[in-house]
């Protein structure tokens, strides 16, 4: 069951960096666009920073969880390298639980909150241009809590390492 879980987790995760990986194309495009007004024109946009500056941004949030089911997250393993591979599992598990999850609990709650004051206030960013905010702070404490479930995922498959049941 638990194995299903993080294979769930670790698929929804994956479908979800492929998709948003895609944010791509439009902050191509502004930035294109921005430099082509600013430069050939002498035209810049109010809203260029801004709108290449929130692509960027969900970007970035968005591929978080990706880059961590992929495993692509520096390491600094130089003491587990060698070790057999239940043993670096038990270190991973207790870094987990003594590291990662607390963190990542906090941050999910404290940025959901910071989301809900930024909703209640409709939350503008003071600048010429004003756009509203309340969208990417939600778009934040989502996909920390995305990186929160794929934290899970990878306990699951770190203790199906140990009990010898590995995820395949």
């Amino acid at each position: 069951m638990f194995a299903k879980i993080a294979n769930m987790i670790d698929t929804f995760t994956t479908k979800m960096g492929e998709i948003t990986s895609m944010l791509i194309i439009p902050l191509l495009a502004v930035v294109v666009y921005e430099v082509i007004m600013r430069y050939g024109f002498n035209a810049p946009t109010t809203w260029g920073f801004e709108v290449t500056t929130f692509l960027y941004g969900m970007h970035y949030m968005f591929g978080i969880s990706y880059t961590d089911v992929k495993n692509g997250h520096v390491r600094v393993d130089i003491f587990t390298a060698l070790a057999p591979k239940k043993v670096q599992a038990a270190i991973s598990v207790l870094t987990n639980l003594v590291f990662f999850m607390p963190v990542m609990v906090c941050m999910v709650i404290w940025s959901s909150e910071f989301a809900m004051f930024s909703v209640q206030g409709l939350e503008r960013n003071p600048t010429s241009w004003a756009p509203s905010i309340y969208p990417y702070k939600i778009i934040m404490a989502l996909c920390l809590l995305f990186l929160l479930l794929q934290g899970i995922s990878n306990l699951i498959k770190d203790l199906q390492v140990l009990t010898g049941k590995e995820v395949q």
